[in-house]
């Protein structure tokens, strides 16, 4: 299975700043670490406050209890609270790697999506938009604007992960989606994070 965890870490006061520089060093290796074995796929920033340390992580594990058996093996989980979202997979995921490739210097962003489809909506329209959201994500995976799909808990609730431009190419992708009169929509734009596993793979890769 894959998760999405939003990790956010509460220094306490007082609390001396070599002690912090080595937890985070020590993080950083368990992170290479949980990447080289598979159960680390993608870390991001996310938009931050002032003093607010939070990241976003994709990761793998068998079950629930594998997951948290990872996350607390991470040194800063001491000072870290862990929101963990199951993922399920969508029948139009492209599967991890072709939005690097296809689209290197675009920024990345993660959509959030909740269908509601009205009750009194013709039911060969609902089938038409449906059929048409299919292939509209089979193309913009090709054309490397679609990286990842899945499904999250509760009827109608997904998950995307995205490459375009700026923000505003993101919500010209998402008004170009069948179903978007009838979805809600929340973009978050993402950063890069120095343990993500991904960038280490394209340094490796000399793609950066």
């Amino acid at each position: 299975m894959e998760y999405l965890v939003t990790m956010t870490t509460h220094v306490p006061d007082g609390t001396p700043k070599q002690a912090v520089d080595e937890a985070v060093t020590r993080e950083a290796a368990r992170s290479r670490e949980l990447a080289s074995e598979g159960y680390l796929l993608r870390l991001w920033r996310p938009p931050l406050q002032p003093g607010e340390w939070r990241s976003l992580a994709l990761f793998a594990a068998d079950d629930d209890a594998q997951l948290e058996q990872t996350l607390a093996s991470m040194p800063l989980r001491v000072w870290r609270t862990d929101q963990v979202t199951p993922l399920t997979h969508h029948q139009s995921d492209p599967g991890p790697g072709n939005g690097h490739d296809l689209r290197p210097e675009a920024a990345e962003f993660l959509t959030t999506f909740t269908i509601k489809v009205p009750a009194d909506a013709p039911s060969q329209a609902v089938a038409d938009a449906e059929a048409g959201e299919a292939a509209r994500a089979h193309e913009l995976a090709d054309e490397g604007h679609l990286e990842r799909l899945w499904v999250l808990p509760g009827q109608g609730h997904g998950l995307g992960l995205w490459r375009a431009y700026d923000h505003a190419e993101m919500q010209r992708i998402v008004d170009s989606l069948p179903l978007d009169p009838w979805m809600v929509t929340e973009i978050t734009p993402l950063t890069s994070h120095p343990s993500d596993p991904a960038v280490a793979a394209w340094v490796s890769r000399g793609e950066t």
